[in-house]
């Protein structure tokens, strides 16, 4: 299958405020994750793909076909959106009887259809309990399940995760990966970055409204300057860069001292003041400066991570946050 979705130079403004702005992109079969805070853009793009909502400029073509006429790839789209709204006093089998009829299956089918759909997110032992009783999580299934119910070659997920349990969530990435390694396009918003690393083959950053870049994560990560030296460049001798969370009491005094150790090159301090996210020109020098220091000014660390490949640690490359830089 050729490109799923294209969009050029597609914006959209509700009176004088903007939901996203000449976002140029082509999404290809697969997964792909579309990141950003609340506030973003997300929602507003994936109704926009959906045909929910008309660009004020720009043209969006899913499957070949304009967003224009949607009703012609309806059946090929399954949508499940951020908020629900379910009808009272039903159960989570006759709403997903009810949304097979609607895309034209008849009765035995969409009976067929419901059992299977509930039973891939795992309601096939609540299928008959009104939804109305129904956890948040609960909810959150039947809202992917009717839009896999159909079998879509797109998915539009926008915050599919909200609301489940570990289990549940690793439940529903391994669903949208199946789909996926099918020759479907899916397409997940979140602004979970950890999620987005667990499931994505590339991404679309987004940040108040604007593209800020989309592509493969390797490739972004290189082109953000993010990367780490590959084995055999350390091997050949050159220094290994780094970016590593860490978790720490005295987050202020830790980042000063790392300065003072010539262990780092930048540091941003997490919001809640409990760590720090560091960048090091030299690994190795880093680990044993921060050993020092932890010996030396009794420094209780909690955790340290390394962050270079993930996506959370793009995104903050690509979109400028306050920093301490030397």
């Amino acid at each position: 299958m050729n490109a799923a979705i294209r969009l050029d130079d597609v914006s959209k403004f509700y009176g004088e405020v903007m939901g996203v702005n000449g976002i140029t992109t082509t999404l290809e079969p697969g997964v792909t994750g579309l990141v950003g805070p609340n506030g973003a853009g997300k929602s507003t793009l994936m109704n926009l793909i959906a045909g929910l909502v008309r660009p004020s400029r720009g043209h969006i073509e899913v499957l070949g076909r304009s967003v224009e006429k949607a009703r012609l790839f309806a059946r090929d789209l399954g949508y499940c959106a951020q908020y629900d709204a379910f009808p009272p006093g039903i159960s989570g089998r006759q709403f997903m009887v009810g949304s097979l009829r609607l895309y034209g299956y008849a009765a035995t089918q969409a009976e067929e259809g419901a059992t299977i759909a509930l039973d891939r997110v795992g309601l096939g032992a609540a299928a008959d309990r009104r939804i109305d009783v129904y956890s948040k999580g609960m909810r959150q299934a039947l809202k992917v399940a009717r839009a896999i119910g159909h079998g879509p070659r797109v998915l539009l997920l926008d915050e599919p995760l909200n609301g489940l349990d570990p289990q549940a969530r690793a439940e529903a990435i391994a669903l949208f990966r199946a789909f996926a390694d099918d020759g479907a396009q899916v397409l997940i918003s979140s602004h979970i970055l950890h999620e987005v690393d667990a499931v994505s083959d590339r991404v679309v950053f987004l940040d108040g409204g604007y593209l800020v870049a989309s592509g493969d994560v390797a490739e972004i990560r290189d082109g953000a300057g993010t990367g780490v030296a590959s084995g055999a460049d350390a091997a050949q001798g050159q220094i290994r860069q780094a970016r590593v969370s860490i978790r720490c009491d005295r987050a202020a005094h830790v980042a000063s001292r790392l300065f003072a150790l010539d262990a780092a090159v930048e540091v941003r301090l997490h919001d809640d003041g409990a760590g720090l996210s560091v960048r090091t020109a030299d690994a190795d020098a880093f680990f044993q400066r921060l050993g020092e220091l932890v010996c030396l000014d009794d420094v209780r660390i909690e955790g340290v991570t390394p962050v270079d490949a993930s996506v959370e640690a793009i995104y903050a490359d690509l979109v400028s946050a306050p920093a301490v830089e030397r």
